[in-house]
């Protein structure tokens, strides 16, 4: 249905008209998002954020998509405690009961906008700080945890060392960048050091200690995963350990943020992500820790994995000349894609991995823009990026999300957030996915990830251009 437009008037026609008005809106964006007595967390920066942006922007569409979105990490899927009195967050994904390190980071990331006038909002970060602490003492090899430490896992046929307090346990690089990622932009922005004790020190040995196993240069390591599944895309060959790479000193990866298994082990995009982390736990063992040995020890890997990014990511490709590979074995195989999930090649600016002023970044996204990323859908809905995950002609919004968030172009920008407000499906929600011809046919209902993303880029472009908001 085309939105109607009222022109206002003055006196009893006016007051009439405006009723109508208020009416007409409720009846094309109803009320959807969780009652207030029902939301897990209430953040008073938030909720006034919420009000600056629909007084502000007029788009009424747009105010009622960020009144949805923005808050639903907050009202649906985090559980605020102190333990021993400090405070701990579990955060869920949303229609799975499990923490993911990933998407618990990216899912709180957006609020620290308001950090600091809002005292909560720093609270229940610092708890998904100490919470995710104890999820890598756990198992640094895990990328899904739950609640419950005794539980056992839905995956019981998973040939992997699975513990009790497991949900998955699929070997990602950016399981481990994603919680320094945070505890490094939380430091930053408030000044606090009280969540970086000894066992936040402990935890990032053993990111540290991990990574190095991964470069696998003198064995395979002691991790391997399979499957009894019929789903290729959820078992690693060769044992577990997947096809061999020649190692050059980049870090091997067995499963992709979208938690797919990866081809060629070598994944670009989590590689260049360990190198912005290392060097963040780098500063943050200097300056806070006061253990240079540690700092340093960090800071050569970060070198080690740039320098063999520099010398092997890149491939000359005979349309767009240099740009980078998705993954690569080290001995001169790659794969050129780009799958939506986040670090992807085209969220490098966004992970501050590269800028989007870089030559061979701007060469590589024009490809993962185009037909000749396989994995790129255009069609009567839209056109966007989406993965293995799903299938072919599923468009994720958090591709589409993370081009607005990475273009220096206002038309782009614009185009990104007007392709993801007419493709909610009429249910006031970002999902995991969407049909290229479709937005209704979606997968995942509720995923807090995608809705708290499209609030941050809302909020960015409110705060940054809010012409575009027109």
């Amino acid at each position: 249905m085309k939105r109607r437009e009222f022109l206002g008037t003055t006196g009893v026609i006016g007051a009439t008209l405006l009723t109508n008005k208020i009416s007409f809106a409720s009846s094309i964006y109803p009320v959807v998002r969780t009652p207030a007595s029902k939301r897990n967390f209430t953040s008073t920066s938030v909720e006034s954020a919420i009000k600056e942006f629909q007084s502000k922007v007029k788009n009424t569409e747009l105010g009622w998509l960020f009144n949805n979105c923005f808050p639903n990490t907050l009202d649906t899927t985090v559980t605020y405690k102190l333990i021993n009195n400090k405070p701990d967050t579990y955060v869920i994904t949303g229609d799975i009961d499990a923490m993911w390190l990933r998407d618990s980071s990216a899912q709180v990331w957006p609020y620290m906008a308001f950090i600091n006038k809002d005292k909560d909002i720093k609270q229940l970060i610092a708890g998904v700080i100490n919470r995710q602490v104890t999820c890598i003492l756990r198992d640094p090899y895990a990328n899904a945890f739950y609640d419950d430490p005794n539980k056992v896992g839905e995956w019981k046929n998973d040939i992997t060392d699975m513990k009790p307090g497991l949900h998955e346990r699929k070997w990602e690089i950016d399981s481990l960048c994603y919680p320094i990622r945070l505890a490094h932009k939380y430091w930053k922005t408030t000044g606090d050091i009280s969540p970086f004790d000894s066992k936040w020190k402990e935890a990032v040995i053993s990111i540290l200690k991990t990574f190095k196993e991964q470069q696998r240069k003198h064995s395979d390591g002691p991790y391997s995963f399979q499957r009894k599944t019929a789903w290729a895309t959820d078992g690693v060959p060769m044992n577990g350990y997947g096809y061999p790479v020649k190692p050059v000193g980049l870090i091997c990866s067995a499963f992709r943020p979208s938690d797919d298994a990866t081809i060629f082990s070598f994944l670009i995009p989590s590689n260049f992500f360990a190198v912005v982390s290392l060097k963040q736990a780098a500063e943050m063992a200097k300056e806070i820790l006061k253990d240079d040995a540690l700092s340093a020890e960090m800071l050569a890997l970060a070198s080690e994995v740039d320098g063999a990014l520099k010398k092997y990511a890149v491939i000359d490709h005979p349309e767009y000349g240099k740009i980078y590979a998705y993954e690569i074995n080290g001995f001169g195989s790659y794969n050129l894609m780009d799958d939506a999930n986040v670090p992807s090649l085209l969220s490098l600016p966004y992970l501050d991995a590269v800028k989007n002023t870089d030559p061979i970044y701007i060469n590589t996204r024009k490809m993962l823009l185009s037909l000749n990323n396989p994995f790129f859908f255009k069609g009567t809905a839209a056109e966007g990026i989406g993965g293995p995950h799903i299938g072919k002609d599923m468009i994720w919004p958090l591709g589409i999300i993370m081009r607005g968030l990475t273009s220096n172009n206002d038309d782009e920008i614009r185009y990104c957030i007007d392709t993801l407000r007419k493709t909610h499906g009429g249910t006031g929600f970002m999902h995991e996915s969407f049909h290229k011809d479709d937005p209704k046919n979606f997968t995942r209902k509720w995923f807090a990830w995608a809705n708290t993303l499209f609030g941050e880029l809302l909020w960015e472009t409110y705060t940054r251009k809010p012409q575009l908001l027109a």
